[in-house]
């Protein structure tokens, strides 16, 4: 039977956690009869690199990029003109739940949505696959059948990676858009250097963000390039080979990822502990399982705006984007709190967020006392893994889809 397979995503986040594992038990299951697309949707988050991304998965057959979204979604007219099978089914693995309903609409098609927190559209969605019972216990009594608790798709990323910190190796891991990268880079670095002067066997590594190469991340640790190196600790770095190098003899390993785009779990699995911004990055360490401390420096209050939804899209507007940022920015750091995934999954403060105006030496301080108890490293790793739950949600929600297309043959 020729079935298409539609699925809508948005983020490399979504696509490395989401979309990877889902569609490789897709080919275990269904095998090749299957035409598998992917369909990218616009996102705050995204580096501009998804459709690459999505395209190096072997399974998937055919990918069209965030900028033509709204064209097939308005007219259902996509840019390489594909052709469509009379049955299928569509997956939505991030973007907007609305937007299987309108697509599943259009062509035709069975619809699943994949809901971590909250399902919607009821009424309008054949099956869900959720996270936890609570989406079950939330939804009306007369749409419960719909509803099959599959479990959490990131914690297939605990299967995947086997590998285990078997040195102290920190993880610095800065965002990859230029306003993160302007604090994120110099701050980080110069707390890296107090750590070594304190553990000089400590190694560090920044797994570098497809979107960038090595001279251009370097330039965010050099004063001349950068004016907010002097108010965030005031240590330069320098680039030598795929090292950055400080003048204190600080040497931070430039990993690039010579397989997968993003992200870059081969080295991320090797580091004992990390050292991150907000944003993504938090909920993929958080799925493998590692420590981790959040900063969120203040100096420069415009700097932040990978946030979702709508204020990512405010925050990011032309000429007007800076203001947006401050006062969202502002409004966001009264929470206090929870800024990171594994505390908002959570409710509660398993791993550290640092926000103000933060020293270098104070985050270093506060960071060298983790890794001079060991012991308090694995409680927050073992807390982790509780909140994310256990693999197999893959398969269970390609079961599902399985079932509507036998429900679309007969």
């Amino acid at each position: 039977m020729a079935v298409d397979i539609l699925i809508l995503s948005n983020a490399p986040g979504e696509l490395a956690t989401w979309v990877k594992p889902v569609v490789r038990e897709l080919r275990a299951q269904l095998g090749d009869e299957p035409r598998i697309s992917v369909m990218l949707s616009p996102c705050p988050n995204a580096s501009g690199q998804e459709a690459e991304i999505a395209l190096s998965y072997p399974e998937v057959d055919r990918v069209q990029a965030a900028e033509h979204f709204f064209s097939f979604l308005l007219w259902g007219k996509t840019a390489d003109d594909w052709d469509w099978h009379d049955r299928g089914v569509v997956i939505f693995l991030g973007g907007d739940q609305f937007f299987p309903v309108v697509i599943g609409k259009r062509l035709g098609y069975r619809t699943v949505i994949y809901a971590e927190w909250e399902a919607r559209w009821h009424r309008w969605i054949d099956r869900f696959g959720v996270m936890k019972s609570e989406i079950l216990d939330r939804a009306p009594a007369q749409f419960a059948h719909k509803i099959t608790v599959v479990g959490d798709l990131m914690a297939e990323v605990q299967t995947q990676q086997v590998a285990s910190a078997t040195e102290e190796l920190i993880g610095i891991l800065p965002g990859s858009k230029p306003a993160k990268l302007m604090q994120g880079v110099p701050l980080m670095i110069a707390i890296a250097d107090q750590i070594k002067l304190h553990r000089p066997q400590t190694r560090f590594v920044i797994p570098v963000a497809p979107t960038l190469d090595l001279p251009d991340l370097a330039k965010y640790a050099d004063p001349k390039q950068n004016s907010l190196v002097p108010l965030l600790g005031n240590v330069s770095g320098q680039l030598v080979g795929d090292r950055l190098e400080t003048p204190n003899g600080l040497s931070v390993e430039l990993w690039q990822s010579k397989t997968e785009r993003v992200p870059m779990y081969e080295v991320l699995s090797q580091c004992c502990f990390c050292l991150t911004t907000v944003g993504a990055n938090t909920a993929e360490l958080g799925s493998l399982g590692i420590p981790m401390v959040v900063i969120v420096p203040t100096q420069q209050m415009d700097a932040m705006r990978a946030w979702d939804g709508i204020p990512g899209l405010l925050a990011n507007l032309p000429g007007v984007g800076g203001w947006f940022a401050k006062q969202i920015n502002s409004a966001m750091l009264k929470r206090l709190g929870l800024l990171a995934w594994p505390n908002i999954w959570a409710k509660e403060m398993i791993v550290p967020e640092l926000v103000g105006e933060l020293d270098p030496k104070e985050v270093a301080k506060f960071m060298i006392d983790y890794l001079d108890h060991p012991e308090k490293l694995a409680a927050m790793r073992d807390r982790l893994r509780q909140v994310r739950g256990e693999p197999g949600a893959a398969k269970k929600l390609v079961a599902i889809v399985a079932e509507e297309l036998n429900l679309i043959s007969g």
